[in-house]
């Protein structure tokens, strides 16, 4: 923690003009600056001789700047060195950057980082990173940057920060001394200037450890809290009749997770709980039936979604289970009427609604409910936390399910949902198909169009997923070309939709209600269709460009189909030929098991965002990444629950810096109810 954190336009060398540039990364004070960790570093230790260097290689190497060139004035100024070692010579050029160029001294030796261009006459740097020779820092950071800031005016602007600063380090000395810690200060100049190797690991181990500490203990005691609240103690009904009308027999997990679900409700605390369940597992099934508890109990329920096509198919799903058992269910959400909405808003508050369905309306502060007992949440990671408190404050500390079809590894889960008990269903209902996938490169192109069209004129639907909305200077397959291409050309006798998200919500929604109608043979779409509709009568899914995503995400897409009772196929198109590629299709191919593939994504895709802890309504973690850092989230679990254990509520004096650093981690923490 900074002492005298001060807005950053007071900082030397920082006027107002830069300080704009700063707050578009979310930097206005010093202690923003000085948490604008690296996003990576250059190791300037080990340069490779330039003899060595291969075409577009990006490394580092050693040379002394042996003539400075006459520069090129234009529209465009271009300026150039000639550096050399003892075994060959490399032109150095810089672009509009005079004044980094005149840093270049010649006869002196500098270290460079960048992309070297090769040809058989001569070896090429663009706009390389060097530091001199006789630099006391060989390892320097690289930060997230935005126009008119360079990583050199970052790095400067960040140095002058640490040395103004005043720290009051908040973690305990006695979890400091257990773990051999650095002291906050030190930890701070060393991820920013490391002397070596040994003290940037030190600083990161530092750093992170208190930061999944601080995450962790927040959301435990915002767990407790919950836990201790006075909720409503529903009474043991029978809910058989639910059970008799199903036109088929749930599945185990199903019927597990129900147990569990009304076991909490019968509990004079609030249920808070997490139903976590792969694509097409039936969790919304599993919410009906506890929504019917709810409502024989004499109490209402809501269901709110990420969008407004989602919270339809709610309304329609509930409305199919419910309302043959004499349920009244409604929908709310923003395209209604200003009448429609009233009217609807009256039901709910005189109670005549029962089950509403909804997007972000239902939160809106005219919507009084009349006796809300259960709030269901769908698709957690598209809502935070505060916004899942402020459904349930609608009534009286009501019970909580929040559902969402991300596999999640369940030791991270803990973690991240450390405010929730889990429930996870592990089964698939009887007579689903799994989903045959292929992993194919576009030499396959014509053969899957003519497969497409042949699923096509036998009623089906297909989709095709594109990483991009539009080319600009990338070589990937983009949607709208795409759909420009096929819709004039293979595919020129089928109804070809588009769907990317620049399209304004009601023409995104109109698009989707049309192919789930069938009006739309083909929905050439971004990944703006992972979270959807449910369409049991699309059979095909290709994704383009399959290398541009996640393992987890692929699977999210491939559960868009196989959810009739025909059989579906997920195609994955790629030309790339790299081996990390070819283990994640090679795993869409073996399993269909999300939570399978979840693990394996853990252990291939190493320091990317797994899933996001933004998505996930945490608080927005600096330095720590969940997936690097699992032996340090495991750690961070441990100190939790020994600290929680022995000082429930973090007040005594030896956690009075945990307490501080919780509240300050959880900003605004009443919409936690951390404060």
């Amino acid at each position: 923690m900074i002492k005298n954190n001060i807005d950053i336009t007071y900082l030397k060398g920082v006027g107002e003009k830069r300080a704009s540039m700063y707050r578009k990364l979310g930097i206005s004070s010093t202690e923003d600056l000085i948490t604008l960790f690296p996003k990576e570093y250059i190791d300037y230790s080990s340069p490779k001789p330039i003899c060595m260097i291969d075409n577009e290689e990006v490394c580092v190497f050693e040379g002394v700047v042996t003539k400075k060139l006459k520069p090129y004035i234009g529209r465009i100024n271009v300026f150039h060195a000639a550096v050399s070692d003892s075994t060959d010579e490399i032109l150095i050029t810089f672009f509009n950057s005079q004044f980094t160029f005149d840093k270049l001294i010649e006869g002196q030796s500098y270290l460079f980082h960048g992309k070297v261009s090769c040809d058989f006459a001569k070896k090429e740097c663009a706009s390389p990173l060097f530091i001199s020779k006789n630099s006391k820092n060989v390892i320097l950071p690289k930060y997230p940057l935005t126009k008119g800031l360079s990583n050199n005016i970052v790095s400067s602007n960040i140095r002058m920060a640490l040395e103004s600063s005043e720290f009051d380090d908040l973690l305990p000395m006695y979890i400091r001394e257990k773990e051999n810690l650095l002291p906050l200060k030190e930890a701070l100049f060393n991820i920013h200037f490391p002397e070596n190797q040994e003290k940037l690991d030190q600083a990161k181990k530092r750093l992170i450890f208190e930061e999944l500490l601080v995450l962790q203990l927040g959301l435990s005691v915002l767990g407790q809290r919950k836990r201790k609240q006075n909720g409503i103690a529903m009474k043991k009904v029978a809910i058989k009749d639910f059970f008799d009308s199903l036109p088929f027999e749930p599945t185990n997990a199903q019927k597990r997770a129900i147990r569990e679900c009304i076991s909490d409700m019968l509990k004079n605390v609030p249920m808070n709980r997490l139903l976590q369940g792969d694509v097409g597992s039936g969790k919304t099934l599993v919410a009906a039936a506890v929504i019917y508890f709810a409502v024989k109990n004499g109490y209402q329920a809501s269901i709110m979604a990420p969008t407004e096509i989602l919270a339809k198919q709610h309304r329609d799903t509930l409305a199919s289970f419910l309302e043959p058992l004499g349920v009244k269910v409604d929908i709310l959400t923003g395209s209604l009427t200003e009448k429609e909405k009233k009217n609807i808003r009256d039901r709910i508050k005189n109670g005549e609604t029962q089950v509403v369905a909804g997007t972000q309306a239902l939160i809106q502060k005219n919507v009084v409910f009349a006796r809300l007992g259960l709030s269901v949440t769908d698709e957690q990671h598209r809502f935070g936390v505060a916004q899942r408190s402020e459904l349930q404050a609608k009534g009286e500390n009501p019970h909580n399910l929040v559902m969402s079809a991300t596999p999640i590894p369940r030791t991270l889960a803990l973690m991240i949902y450390a405010d929730l008990d889990i429930s996870i269903l592990n089964e698939m209902p009887k007579g689903r198909l799994p989903v045959r996938t292929y992993g194919v490169d576009s030499s396959y192109h014509q053969r899957l169009y003519r497969f497409i069209i042949k699923y096509v004129h036998q009623g089906y639907q297909a989709y095709i997923v594109c990483p991009l909305i539009d080319e600009g200077t990338s070589d990937k397959t983009a949607a709208v070309k795409y759909f420009e291409k096929l819709s004039g050309g293979a595919l020129s006798g089928v109804s070809v939709g588009l769907l990317h998200g620049r399209m304004k919500q009601a023409d995104k929604d109109k698009i989707m209600s049309d192919f789930k109608e069938n009006k739309i043979s083909v929905l050439i779409s971004t990944t703006v269709v992972e979270v959807g509709v449910d369409v049991p009568n699309a059979v095909l899914m290709i994704i383009e460009n399959s290398e541009q995503f996640g393992l987890s995400q692929l699977h999210q897409l491939r559960g868009r189909v196989g959810r009739g009772n025909v059989q579906s196929h997920c195609v994955l198109v790629t030309d790339s030929r790299n081996p990390y590629t070819k283990a994640r299709i090679d795993t869409m191919v073996k399993t269909s098991d999300g939570f399978e593939i979840a693990n394996k994504d853990l252990e291939l895709r190493g320091p990317g965002d797994f899933f996001g802890a933004a998505q996930h309504g945490l608080p927005t973690l600096k330095i720590a990444n969940m997936t690097r850092d699992v032996d340090t989230v495991y750690l961070a679990q441990k100190y939790s629950g020994e600290i929680l254990r022995e000082d429930a509520e973090l007040k005594k004096n030896k956690n009075e810096g945990l307490n501080k650093l919780v509240s300050m981690l959880f900003k605004g923490g009443e919409q936690y109810g951390i404060n």
